[in-house]
């Protein structure tokens, strides 16, 4: 058996989810779980089909790109992961789909407002949009320097990637993470789902106003704070 076999089998169990949640269509879409103690992740092989996908099909890469076990070929977004992983140490899992609300946003090049509790049980700021990737960007090391822009993005506006758990890259599409695997799977539902409310209040009232601070703080607090109240003990 594999020594990675723990995060393979949580890729394999994060990729599976994409689908079955109407995140991903096709091949769309790639899903990674981190092992930090050997410091390497597990990822989708690029271009198979989910319903062809197992668990030891997931391909083993280290934080610079180098295939360390699977005969397959990593997603093509795989250096996007790793430049993540490789800076932001907290992170245990990433996921990146095209799914339509949240890749309509980024297509908009548009952060997504904060318009109600919804999206502040989750968030107290927009959802950030990486500005535009310049010509030399995309020009040089394409999906590399992608996981620079998604950084770059959050040290310009001040944010924290274990407070802000996704993302718009302009134009392209969401990347989501968090603690785990699975988390990265619920933020990345999460994010299509916020988008997808946004673009309806958008719809409805183009004018509609951002949320108030008070309810802000008090949605996210109530989830996220240190006196938090909502859920089991």
């Amino acid at each position: 058996m594999s020594k990675f076999q723990d995060i393979k089998q949580a890729a394999y169990l994060a990729n599976m989810q994409l689908p079955e949640l109407g995140l991903v269509l096709f091949t769309f879409g790639n899903a990674s779980a981190v092992d930090r103690e050997n410091g390497v992740f597990a990822i989708k092989p690029s271009g198979v089909p989910y319903v062809d996908l197992r668990p030891e099909d997931m391909v083993v890469v280290d934080f610079d790109n180098n295939t360390v076990e699977g005969t397959k070929r990593p997603s093509s977004d795989t250096k996007t992961h790793a430049v993540l992983y490789k800076h932001w140490e907290n992170i245990g899992g990433i996921v990146h789909t095209h799914s339509t609300y949240a890749t309509a946003w980024a297509q908009t090049q548009q952060d997504i407002p904060i318009f109600g509790t919804t999206h502040a049980d989750h968030l107290t700021v927009d959802v950030p949009c990486a500005p535009v990737m310049s010509d030399e960007m995309i020009k040089g090391d394409y999906e590399y320097q992608a996981g620079f822009q998604i950084l770059n993005a959050f040290q310009d506006k001040g944010l924290s990637p274990e407070e802000v758990e996704m993302v718009l890259v302009a134009n392209h599409a969401p990347f989501s993470w968090g603690k785990t695997a699975e988390k990265a799977v619920y933020n990345s539902a999460v994010l299509e789902e916020l988008a997808r409310m946004a673009y309806l209040t958008r719809q409805i009232r183009p004018d509609a106003p951002r949320l108030k601070d008070a309810l802000i703080e008090k949605h996210y607090e109530r989830k996220h704070g240190a006196n938090a109240y909502y859920g089991q003990e």
